[in-house]
C-alpha cells in the first residue's frame, strides 16, 4: 500500500469524534486493513499537510445484529486516533 489515498478509507465522524477533535486536536480515521502506525502518519502528513503527534490504532470487531429471524454482522472497522502537534489542525466538517 503505497498510496497514501489507499492507506485512509475515510474520516469518522460522530459526536464522540467531534469532542476529541476540538478537546485533544485528535482526528479519527477509518483505515486499512494491515497497515501500521508508521503508514498512518506518513499518509496523513502527506494528503492533509500536518505533522502527527502520536497515532493509536483500534480494531473494531464486527457484532451480530438481528433483523427479524435474519441474523447478520456489521462491518470491522480499523480506526486510527491521530493527535495532531500543537498548531496544526484539520477541519474535517467543512468540506460537508
Amino acid at each position: 500500500m503505497s498510496n497514501a489515498r489507499d492507506i485512509i478509507v475515510r474520516p469518522l465522524v460522530t459526536e464522540k469524534t467531534i469532542k476529541a477533535q476540538e478537546s485533544d486536536n485528535t482526528v479519527v480515521f477509518e483505515v486499512a486493513k494491515g497497515t501500521n502506525k508508521i503508514q498512518i502518519r506518513q499518509a496523513v502528513e502527506e494528503i492533509f499537510n500536518v505533522k502527527v503527534a502520536s497515532v493509536n490504532l483500534v480494531n473494531q470487531k464486527p457484532k451480530t445484529k438481528r433483523m427479524g429471524r435474519y441474523v447478520g454482522k456489521t462491518n470491522h472497522l480499523r480506526k486510527a486516533y491521530v493527535k495532531l502537534k500543537d498548531g496544526y489542525k484539520i477541519d474535517i466538517l467543512a468540506d460537508k
